[in-house]
């Protein structure tokens, strides 16, 4: 017993003493010269029975094989990874728009879980979780050293429970808790508003609603803005948009283009690589648009943003974008499982790969940090001040314009301060609104942009050939 309790002291290293006197034959047996896949798989089974047999609990034998299956999919790459019954059943439905948990896309680094992106109107975001956010401990015990899947298994819980997870953030000296009541999680995957005269379409994910909802809720902010002539152009907002689907995302940028590559995808042979082209039709009719992306801009969203940006079709505003530039293929393996496997990385329509890079933004603004609530910029008298010709005493008024022209220009006047008050809500937006508004004032329209200001097309007689379907 004092030999047990002493090596169990020690620690890592009596460990490896142990695992080299007992394991001695499959050590032999991994690095013979000729080992062909048959004795690997034999290796594979000899430690499996030895589990079985000699592991101090007893195992299920079902769970065993699924975390071996799934211990050699993530040892391949943070996305790939195996899906069991209830997992695969998961997926489907957030693909299809409605879940139940916290509302969060987590992905890991350095044994940490990060957060990619909080989803609009859950419950992380309300509870003020960010894209970036390392989340260390859920109920006071520590995520660290477990997998990806077991830290989401820890987060998940009944709809209405509650749960505290401890943040670790970027600039704050200390981790925080945060507490958080798990719910039905409802995507409302597009919003739309009007600013101004410009109309904002904010997109939260890639899943099967997207593009047959973008197309409603355009139609029907254009029409609230008065009709297309009204408007001076269009915001796409992608900011924490963790992706989705890739079909969406092709279609979503295809929206906004008239011709030429919107991605391309190269796996591990040549003939596997496929690319997809725009089709005629524009629908924002040429208008000036402007993307927002941040870092919980991932995936299916720098797929549109790239196309956007390299054919010139959109100013892309914000800060640098996640790095994700790989596609998952989920395959079933069973009538109730599946794997997730990276089968290809993507490209824009320049042949650039953002995998690991992300997308630079044309124009980097950052989101002010908000103040906080005891600081304000509300002035501390009421009293007015001159601060133009019309408060001097006795001016002269402007007798040469009319009624109707006076109130447009305080219509004008009133949509200018209100840009202006967007500022302090949403800095970044309100940057791609005015950008909007300086194009309208020079006649901006899509087809100015000259060919040689784009990119090359790079997938034979791509400019003319209609879109290749998935």
């Amino acid at each position: 017993m004092k030999n047990y309790l002493l090596a169990g002291a020690i620690g890592t290293l009596a460990g490896a003493a142990v695992v080299t006197q007992f394991a001695g034959p499959l050590i032999a047996q991994e690095t013979g010269k000729n080992a062909s896949i048959y004795e690997q798989l034999d290796l594979f089974g000899n430690v499996f029975e030895r589990v079985r047999s000699d592991y101090v609990e007893q195992v299920d034998d079902k769970e065993l094989i699924e975390a071996a299956i799934n211990g050699m999919l993530t040892s391949l790459d943070p996305h790939s990874s195996f899906l069991s019954a209830k997992d695969y059943e998961d997926m489907q439905t957030q693909t299809r728009g409605s879940f139940g948990g916290l509302g969060i896309e987590v992905g890991q680094e350095d044994g940490l879980v990060k957060v990619i992106s909080p989803i609009d109107d859950t419950p992380a975001a309300e509870a003020g979780v960010k894209a970036g956010d390392f989340i260390t401990h859920v109920n006071g015990e520590s995520l660290m050293g477990m997998s990806l899947d077991e830290a989401v298994e820890k987060m998940r819980g009944p709809v209405g429970s509650e749960i505290k997870i401890t943040i670790l953030r970027e600039g704050e000296q200390e981790p925080f808790d945060l507490t958080i009541v798990r719910d039905t999680i409802k995507l409302t995957v597009v919003k739309t508003r009007v600013e101004g005269h410009a109309v904002v379409l904010r997109v939260s994910t890639f899943n099967d609603e997207t593009m047959d909802t973008l197309k409603s809720e355009m139609t029907k902010a254009i029409k609230d803005a008065g009709g297309m002539d009204k408007i001076t152009g269009f915001v796409l907002d992608l900011r924490n948009n963790p992706g989705g689907l890739l079909n969406q995302a092709i279609e979503v940028s295809d929206a906004f283009l008239d011709k030429g590559e919107i991605v391309s995808t190269r796996g591990r042979k040549p003939e596997e690589s496929e690319r997809w082209n725009a089709r005629m039709g524009d629908l924002a009719e040429g208008k000036p648009m402007v993307v927002l992306i941040n870092g919980g801009s991932a995936s299916a969203s720098e797929i549109v943003t790239g196309a956007l940006q390299d054919h010139r079709r959109a100013i892309v505003v914000g800060t640098k974008s996640f790095g994700k530039g790989s596609v998952q293929t989920v395959m079933p393996v069973t009538a109730d499982s599946a794997i997730r496997l990276t089968t290809a990385r993507y490209y824009t329509p320049s042949g650039r790969s953002i995998q690991s890079l992300g997308i630079q933004p044309d124009i980097i603004v950052q989101q002010p940090t908000p103040k906080p609530a005891d600081e304000t910029d509300e002035p501390k008298t009421e009293s007015k001040f001159l601060n133009s010709e019309a408060d001097l005493r006795g001016a002269l008024n402007n007798d040469s314009i009319t009624e109707e022209e006076r109130k447009q220009i305080e219509e004008e006047a009133k949509q200018v301060e209100a840009t202006a008050k967007l500022r302090d809500e949403d800095y970044q937006l309100a940057y791609a609104v005015d950008i909007l508004k300086g194009l309208s004032a020079v006649s901006f329209h899509a087809d100015a942009v000259p060919a040689s200001a784009k990119p090359a097309v790079t997938g034979e007689n791509a400019a003319d050939e209609g879109a290749v379907n998935q």
